[in-house]
């Protein structure tokens, strides 16, 4: 069987309900999922919930709770969120079922039979946020940075992972795959981490003080430590261990927003390399959403829901917003002014505006009937060419997850789009019977214009595609056929025509905040 193409999100901490953050890398791996399918591949793409560790457990002690009830009562506000996203994940893990117990116990157990695990006491500083040990090098200015919370002195006997061993084949690794982690930022400042020796990795907490994780299968009494449990998560849904395995695996995109880097490009590389498991084909990792210029955080309350932007403009808009804005290298600030501008301009001037006057004017002046190609002339070429220019751009754009620059090539067409009504007028046309042939010309580019569009949005905007695809009563968008803006026949009866994004007002805005 074909290797499908796999891609995962990052399992996410059900300490909290989801916000910006966790939709935004949903969508995203979900954007190029439904991509894949488009173009014929099968595809499986996974999500799901990091239900052990510290924060849950504290998480759940705070709402007078056992961990599992608090993870059962939490797990639904993910799934929902999905839902009203039209995320098409084929698979949604949680770490407490047994499904993934099993492979985390097998994949350690794999670890110690090869000498990469040993135990040691340790005593040193351990941060309660990021749940994991730290170093005196790791500090600024004599402290430890904000985002390691508090950092207590900690004398314990744990397990250790010897990726110290692996320091050398990483660096080799990363210098050869250059594409490997992406964005190069991001690369080079693992790179630049990697000059400095690498620790050990300790992969337990005793049971005295952490009871909510999964047993080490050596030794019942700890249990293992929360990143090695849910970096497992990638290969236990797709079947680590049997037959069908291979053909999941490697993951062709970890993606991952990029205060999870470290875990992702070495400690996870490191313990594949040390069982024998080939690596991840990329992992991409994200910039951050910020308010203000502040990231955003529960602490300081400025965190945006996305259920209220859903609500408020619908789904599509905010994936549109998503992947137009949020950017891979840098950081990005997220504002409901910018994302109305976003609306007004991209979504219901631009797009719903020519669709919708597009389709309006075939039922006006050709009783809803896709007319011939009439007389067309030298403007019409050049939009063709432009139109087959604009998959040209968008597949190599989809495919390395550079989803900005795919829109702007799609934007670039509906703008010539628009310009070409203005420019040749139907409304005027339509008043001169000797023009029949050029209205039908100019009518049936624009409807051909219209289809070949909800092809190239519908893995950003699913609903919208569905919406043009009904109103232009097609079912089939064949490729070959749209790039050259000739899919419909002579004559096709197209469904009635309807407004996909209604404009939004300022005023509108300002008073949906001040409620």
């Amino acid at each position: 069987m074909e290797k499908a193409f796999y891609i995962t999100t990052p399992i996410y901490y059900v300490n909290d309900r989801p916000h910006i953050g966790h939709a935004s890398t949903t969508v995203w791996a979900d954007v190029q999922a439904r991509y894949q399918r488009l173009r014929g591949r099968r595809t499986f793409f996974l999500t799901g919930l990091d239900e052990h560790g510290i924060k849950v457990q504290q998480a759940a002690e705070k709402r007078g709770l056992p961990p599992q009830q608090h993870c059962d009562e939490m797990a639904p506000h993910f799934l929902a969120l999905w839902k009203a996203l039209n995320i098409s994940q084929d698979d949604f893990v949680r770490t407490t079922e047994p499904r993934h117990k099993a492979v985390v116990q097998r994949f350690l157990a794999e670890l110690h039979s090869k000498g990469a695990i040993y135990r040691k006491k340790y005593h040193g500083w351990y941060s309660k946020a990021a749940e994991q040990f730290v170093t005196e090098k790791e500090k600024v200015n004599g402290q430890f940075p904000a985002h390691l919370g508090e950092v207590v002195e900690l004398e314990e006997e744990n397990y250790f992972f010897r990726m110290s061993d692996h320091q050398e084949w990483l660096i080799r690794h990363i210098q050869e795959h250059p594409d490997w982690i992406q964005p190069s930022n991001r690369r080079n400042e693992i790179l630049g981490a990697l000059q400095k020796p690498l620790e050990d990795l300790c992969i337990s907490r005793p049971k005295a003080r952490l009871a909510w994780g999964i047993p080490l299968p050596f030794d019942p009494e700890y249990v293992t430590y929360v990143w090695v449990d849910a970096l497992v998560n990638y290969i236990s849904v797709p079947g680590y261990g049997t037959e069908r395995f291979a053909s999941f695996w490697p993951a062709d995109f970890h993606l991952i927003a990029k205060d999870i880097l470290t875990t992702h490009t070495v400690y996870w590389p490191t313990m594949l390399h040390a069982v024998g498991i080939p690596m991840p084909n990329r992992i991409l990792a994200h910039g951050w959403w910020l308010m203000e210029r502040e990231k955003m955080s529960k602490s300081l309350g400025n965190i945006i829901s996305p259920q209220d932007y859903i609500e408020k403009y619908g789904a599509d808009a905010l994936r549109y917003f998503i992947c137009r804005e949020l950017q891979l290298a840098n950081d990005t600030d997220f504002t409901e002014e910018r994302f109305l501008r976003r609306f007004n301009a991209d979504l219901a001037n631009d797009l719903g505006n020519l669709v919708n006057r597009s389709l309006s004017m075939v039922h006006r002046y050709r009783q809803g009937n896709a007319p011939g190609r009439g007389a067309a002339g030298a403007v019409e070429e050049e939009i063709c060419k432009l139109a087959a220019a604009t998959f040209d751009a968008y597949h190599p754009a989809m495919e390395s997850i550079a989803y900005s620059t795919a829109l702007e090539a799609v934007w670039k067409l509906i703008a010539r789009a628009n310009r070409y009504v203005e420019e040749t007028a139907p409304w005027k046309l339509a008043k001169d019977p000797a023009a029949a042939s050029r209205l039908d010309a100019v009518l049936r580019l624009l409807t051909e214009i219209s289809a070949a569009l909800a092809y190239l949005v519908s893995p950003f905007m699913p609903d919208t595609a569905a919406k043009i695809t009904n109103q232009l009563a097609i079912r089939d968008l064949t490729e070959s056929r749209l790039r050259t803006l000739d899919l419909l026949s002579d004559g096709h009866a197209l469904g009635p025509p309807a407004p996909l994004f209604p404009r939004q007002s300022a005023s509108d805005c300002a008073a949906s905040r001040a409620k």
